[in-house]
């Protein structure tokens, strides 16, 4: 992938053959919002409504999502919203690790054309794949790290917290730090 642009990532995607998701695919599933946000999240793949429609986090847990970001004030202005993968696993079923390898460049791509300030891996397979490969989310979700210049969190996946309603309230306190962190990260951008 020559050259910084968002095309040469859509044809990329498009065209892409590494592993087998696409035979099933309806869509490519590669992102949306702020390609100039200060903040990226970052969930496991599409499923079906996403599939269908073409875009990241338009079913169920999109819609919580959407609420979740809206409780903190956050909008689609100012996130941009991806997947580990971009082609929609069967059934919904978590992304094997030789298809998570076949996209992880797409989503380097992404990264490297937003530079996001904060990375919100949501769920168990984006923070395993990105944070690291022993990442335990109940463990650790919530926990800030710092990688070069970028600061990583990861919180519960909506689609597990309208399968659990206890995370709800973790989850919350999630979406606050962010909140909390890019607002301290704004007011140093101004000093």
């Amino acid at each position: 992938m020559m050259g910084k642009s968002w095309d040469i990532l859509e044809g990329a995607c498009q065209h892409c053959r590494r592993c087998r998701l696409w035979e099933m695919r309806t869509h490519v599933v590669v992102g949306k919002g702020n390609p100039n946000a200060d903040i990226l999240f970052v969930g496991e793949g599409p499923g079906q409504q996403e599939d269908l429609q073409g875009v990241p986090f338009v079913g169920p847990a999109g819609q919580l999502l959407d609420k979740m970001l809206a409780s903190v004030g956050l909008t689609l202005d100012d996130v941009y919203i991806t997947n580990v993968v971009k082609c929609r696993p069967p059934g919904n079923r978590d992304p094997h690790d030789d298809e998570k390898a076949a996209c992880l460049n797409y989503l380097r791509y992404q990264f490297s054309l937003i530079h996001p300030k904060i990375l919100v891996c949501l769920g168990r397979i984006a923070a395993t794949t990105i944070i690291s490969p022993d990442f335990r989310i109940t463990r650790e979700r919530g926990q800030w790290q710092e990688r070069k210049g970028c600061w990583m969190i990861a919180t519960y996946h909506p689609s597990a917290l309208l399968r659990d309603e206890t995370k709800k309230r973790p989850a919350w306190e999630d979406m606050q730090a962010i909140r909390k962190k890019w607002d301290e990260l704004r007011a140093d951008a101004k000093q």
